[in-house]
């Protein structure tokens, strides 16, 4: 008897030893580390929604990704969807590479969007890939592999409140029902979010977690009327099964790890850790028409806007219904990819400088980003409010005690830094171009640092980085 008091005491105190462990672990900054020195990911919106490539019963649908309940599908319909739904070129290890080389590093995917529809295998809910389509396979375990093997993190992007399949889930934006399947479930005031949560969420979360080994993001979206109590079960329920695990602000009521913007860059320098997604063209899902995205410079410009006010760019693209990367996303990504190879030393596990940016000229260009059909100006699918000015400024960033001057879009010979003049009291000691060995000619005056600009290649995005040593 007294050895199996001891036992049982002993074995009591081993789990609550794990559990002040896995507690510390879960409450510990350096969790968020890696994700802080990474400045750049990819996100990847991919659903039924791909399938249909913005059209819906021969004409261009309203809503795009979103047009189950713009065009007021029911949910049989929709599902119907999956009938041809089979990816045959989908080729994770592809994917992962596509962003390692354009010198990403995490991706978020559609576990599952507003559509309630489950990229996965679900065993919880059978209205997932797995059982519902011809391809009758579970691609997020091919690419989580493919993330671990070239050592890629991974996250879960997860729509938390707005779910078209299940019966329990109302919304309240931009008004009562505004983002709702009222086709299937058009009273609001029968639907209670707990039941929903209890039923879809917390097991699909669950299985998230569980089935695919280590998950470093958990990416939720649209948390609508969930409650706080909710958002903390929620957290506890993630960080217990893995403590390393990162969430996003959008599991809503403080209780994630780092804010989100969407379609929008920040003003000024944010101290605490964000995060912008950004679209490559006007929309998340694959638009066949969607054919006009920003360009390599555009795009990089605004990674290195976000990196100098202390965020990371989370980048989207849509895959195609048969599993591609469209060619003009790989395009688009293989020319950051060549730039980042040369200038990333200054943005991967950088910090923000005490000036963000300057600015060199007023002469601008805009790039105009709108799709052909010029039509569809939904609120949460078109709207992008990232500038497209194209303006000739430096962007600063600080690592190791050197300052890292990127000089966008300046044709000029020589270019002067005026936030290095000599009345800044910055004593430079060198001037080097970031990855190459190229000597570089500069002065520092009481204007300011005078460096002498190489010349670009046609295709060559024009921004070049400088590393700057002080005394």
């Amino acid at each position: 008897m007294i050895k199996t008091v001891f036992l049982r005491n002993f074995y009591s105190t081993l789990v609550l030893i794990g559990i002040l462990v896995s507690n510390a672990v879960a409450q510990s900054p350096d969790k968020m580390e890696w994700w802080k020195d990474a400045k750049f990911g990819m996100f990847l919106h991919w659903g039924l929604y791909s399938q249909t490539a913005g059209y819906w019963d021969g004409h261009i649908a309203k809503g795009n990704e979103h047009f189950m309940i713009h065009e007021k599908i029911s949910l049989e319909d929709y599902g119907k969807i999956a009938n041809d739904f089979n990816p045959v070129n989908f080729d994770a290890e592809k994917w992962v590479l596509t962003a390692k080389e354009a010198g990403m590093k995490y991706i978020i995917i559609t576990s599952k969007h507003h559509d309630g529809f489950a990229m996965f295998n679900s065993p919880s809910n059978d209205y997932n890939i797995k059982t519902r389509t011809p391809y009758a396979k579970d691609p997020m375990k091919e690419l989580v592999d493919a993330c671990h093997k070239h050592d890629m993190k991974f996250g879960f992007y997860y729509s938390l409140g707005r779910d078209w399949e299940d019966p329990d889930v109302a919304t309240d934006w931009p008004f009562k029902g505004g983002r709702s399947n009222l086709v299937d479930y058009p009273d609001e005031d029968i639907k209670v979010y707990s039941r929903y949560f209890e039923r879809k969420v917390k097991p699909q979360i669950k299985e998230l977690l569980t089935q695919y080994g280590k998950i470093d993001v958990i990416w939720f979206d649209t948390p609508e009327l969930i409650s706080p109590e909710e958002s903390k079960e929620l957290r506890e329920l993630i960080l217990n099964i893995q403590p390393h695990c990162i969430i996003n602000s959008r599991i809503k009521h403080g209780f994630g790890d780092y804010k989100v913007t969407e379609q929008e860059i920040v003003k000024g320098l944010e101290v605490e850790p964000w995060e912008a997604c950004i679209t490559m063209g006007k929309n998340w899902g694959y638009i066949e028409y969607d054919t006009i995205y920003k360009s390599s410079e555009l795009m990089t410009r605004q990674l290195l806007e976000i990196v100098s006010k202390g965020g990371n760019l989370l980048l989207n693209n849509g895959p195609t219904g048969k599993g591609e990367i469209t060619d003009l996303a790989q395009e688009r990504l293989a020319e950051i990819g060549v730039w980042m190879k040369q200038n990333a030393e200054g943005i991967y596990g950088s910090s923000p400088w005490k000036i963000q940016s300057e600015l060199l000229s007023k002469a601008k260009k805009t790039e105009i980003i709108q799709s052909e059909d010029g039509k569809n100006t939904l609120i949460d699918t078109a709207k992008d409010a990232t500038s497209k000015e194209i303006i000739p400024e430096v962007q600063f960033t600080l690592k190791n005690n050197s300052i890292y001057a990127y000089v966008c879009s300046f044709h000029e010979k020589q270019v002067l830094i005026k936030s290095f003049a000599l009345k800044s009291n910055l004593k430079i000691k060198d001037v080097t171009a970031v990855g190459t060995n190229k000597t570089v000619v500069w002065s520092q005056t009481k204007e300011g640092l005078k460096i002498e600009m190489p010349a670009y290649a046609e295709n060559e995005i024009p921004i070049s980085g400088f590393k700057i040593e002080l005394q």
